[in-house]
């Protein structure tokens, strides 16, 4: 019998810290009749459980409605915060898809310095190749010391060929290079590493923008897609930085990693609420298997600490 666990038992555990603090944070708000302070406290909760302010004003009024008892038990509250939450991540929760042709699939992959962005473009690669696409990386982050010496080695465990250049070196020139070679050995998907600081906001949007220039050039269509990685543990923060990207570079979707870390992981559903991207996986642990397209619905439960009770 195997002792791997499966992916809805590192869910579980990923997410018990997150389910911890929304089910202390309600504890004990069940048991009084929901009149308006209870209600208040009630979404009071749920925003400094990290679900948003939008979120947590609508599972107010569902529960103001009057159509649940009214001395509502705890549990009966939990399971109406997690039907909400899964309408919210239900509208989001969108595997990536390896569609374009020709082929490459270009995938600019970007994110702060120390969010986990180059371990995410190896478990990604990892991803997809599970799914048979041919994948290819580029190291398009010549900047930061080291940053190519970690996506090689993260290459060299998923299994995928890296283009790289050196330190330093044109950002731009690595992903034609990347293209070019992509093309010739009819691989389906290109992730390319990009510089992640934002210390001077000009400069890399200058370079986004000459990558940009380059893939047109190459291909009108790509990049395909802009995935923007966020680390959960620094909460609210990730939605000041899907502000800065989207703005910055044009994402198309998110992948949240560190999930595991922190108690702060109701931020996926406030990220999910506020700009509608397409959440494209969720990430609970360190190998290289620990990310994966989510369900909703098994989330939300998770979250709302009632998966383990029905």
């Amino acid at each position: 019998m195997s002792t791997t666990p499966s992916w809805h038992q590192k869910l579980l555990g990923g997410l018990r810290k997150t389910s911890d603090k929304l089910v202390g944070n309600l504890a004990g708000l069940g048991t009084a009749r929901l009149e308006d302070a209870t209600l208040d406290a009630i979404e009071e909760a749920l925003v400094a459980s990290d679900l948003g302010p939008v979120t947590a004003a609508r599972i107010r009024a569902r529960l103001a409605e009057g159509s649940f008892e009214r001395n509502m038990e705890e549990l009966g509250i939990r399971l109406v915060v997690a039907e909400e939450i899964e309408k919210v991540l239900a509208t989001v929760a969108r595997p990536l898809e390896i569609a374009a042709f020709p082929r490459p699939q270009v995938i600019l992959v970007i994110g702060v310095n120390g969010s986990g962005k180059t371990t995410t473009i190896a478990k990604l690669a990892h991803l997809l190749t599970e799914q048979d696409y041919g994948v290819m990386l580029a190291a398009g982050d010549t900047f930061r010391a080291a940053a190519i010496g970690q996506l090689q080695t993260w290459a060299d465990r998923a299994g995928v060929p890296l283009v790289r250049g050196a330190e330093g070196g044109d950002a731009a020139g690595i992903v034609f290079e990347g293209v070019r070679q992509a093309t010739a050995q009819g691989i389906d998907a290109l992730i390319v590493d990009t510089a992640g600081r934002l210390q001077n906001k000009r400069e890399l949007m200058d370079e986004l923008a000459k990558i940009r220039r380059v893939l047109g050039r190459l291909n009108p269509a790509s990049p395909h897609d802009v995935i923007l990685v966020l680390d959960a543990t620094t909460g609210q923060n990730a939605l000041n930085q899907i502000e800065v990207f989207r703005e910055m570079a044009g994402v198309t979707g998110l992948v949240m990693t560190k999930l595991d870390g922190t108690a702060r992981g109701g931020v996926l559903v406030a990220a999910a609420e506020k700009y509608g991207l397409p959440i494209h996986a969720i990430g609970v642990g360190e190998q290289i298997g620990d990310l994966r397209p989510f369900d909703p619905r098994e989330v939300a439960r998770i979250i709302a600490g009632v998966e383990e009770l029905l």
